[in-house]
């Protein structure tokens, strides 16, 4: 007798992407998912404590860096002069260094308004962080 495989659900999906980020991703110290359309940090993982004011102000922080007023405003006139009627976004990764971290912001493939974060130490080889991600990202159609 064959036995049903039951699909996990989203919220089993978004903590598998963040494990596997955590774990896979080279020199990583955080992972997280970020639901731009709610608002909401949606899981993480940290090897340190932070304070939940700064983990709220996350996902804010993040919606601002892919779709802040000016980011928008810039996508709708190349969208317009390149004669686009597309919903797509044109920014996909982001990657920003600190004095001390490199975070790298990732959109979902499937759906846009869903974003990887990962945060890792500042000695992090870009490249290979850059080519991790991606394939975690890739495994994880959210």
């Amino acid at each position: 007798m064959a036995t049903k495989r039951m699909t996990p659900g989203f919220s089993d999906q978004v903590m598998g992407l963040v494990k596997s980020l955590r774990t896979d991703a080279p020199d990583c110290v955080a992972s997280g998912v970020v639901d731009m359309s709610t608002g909401m940090l949606l899981s993480y993982e940290t090897v340190d404590n932070h304070p939940p004011e700064v983990l709220d102000l996350l996902a804010g922080a993040t919606l601002d860096l892919f779709q802040g007023r000016t980011v928008v405003m810039i996508e709708d006139v190349f969208k317009e002069r390149r004669g686009m009627q597309s919903d797509n976004h044109f920014f996909q990764e982001i990657l920003v260094n600190s004095d001390n971290l490199t975070h790298l912001f990732v959109r979902m493939n499937e759906q846009q308004d869903v974003v990887a974060v990962v945060v890792c130490r500042k000695s992090v080889n870009v490249g290979m962080l850059f080519a991790q991600v991606r394939r975690v990202v890739r495994e994880y159609q959210l």
